[in-house]
């Protein structure tokens, strides 16, 4: 099984957390590392992650957790109880669907690029995103009718290993978390934990320092 991403890529990040927290043996292969033109020969979206199992390649993070969650059921990351597990779902979708896609480095540059939009207008634009979707993921937390220790369980799971990576990407992009006390908590405790270190983009081969 190998990885296919890079240090600086949240949605690689997500699925080796879940990698590690079901200690599933796998090699990281940096795109950088392929030959001009491998990548997208292997995988004609272009888009990272993309998990290569034995010659075939599955692409999309979410089609990779999906297929990681069925391969190897244990330790599960999704709840067992059907409602905590859609939440869970819903959860990390907002995250994956909307948050992550609309601030990913390729959009940012269209805009300043092709659209001319200056820099402070694409900063804009972007905190805006990413506070719209911050607020809810805080609300969805502090309306819960359960509390647990992360995001929707006592162990870390599906949402955890969604949030941490964005709250990431958030602070890098500028954004004040101060204003989201129930994200920021499940954040202390999950980086904490050997299954979200080691996916860190620092512990990663081709970090930049690293090289």
């Amino acid at each position: 099984m190998r990885l296919l991403s890079r240090w600086q890529n949240s949605a690689g990040e997500r699925v080796r957390i879940a990698l590690n927290l079901k200690a599933i043996p796998y090699t990281y292969l940096p795109v950088g590392s392929l030959a001009p033109g491998e990548y997208l020969r292997l995988n004609p979206q272009g888009l990272l992650p993309a998990l290569d199992i034995g010659g075939q390649i599955i692409p999309q993070s979410s089609a990779i957790l999906d297929y990681l969650e069925e391969s190897h059921a244990l330790p599960a990351l999704l709840p067992k109880d059907p409602l905590l597990r859609a939440q869970a779902r819903g959860f990390a979708g907002l995250i994956a669907s909307e948050m992550h896609s609309i601030t990913v480095q390729r959009v940012r540059r269209f805009l300043q690029t092709d659209l001319e939009l200056n820099s402070e207008k694409v900063q804009q634009w972007v905190l805006h995103w990413l506070t719209s979707g911050l607020k809810a993921l805080e609300e969805t937390l502090r309306d819960r009718h359960e509390h647990f220790a992360f995001c929707f369980s006592d162990e870390p799971g599906w949402a955890d290993l969604h949030l941490i990576p964005q709250l990431s990407n958030a602070r890098r992009l500028g954004c004040d978390l101060s204003a989201y006390p129930e994200l920021l908590a499940v954040e202390a405790k999950c980086v904490e934990l050997p299954a979200f270190r080691l996916a860190r983009p620092e512990a990663q081969p081709d970090f930049p320092s690293a090289i």
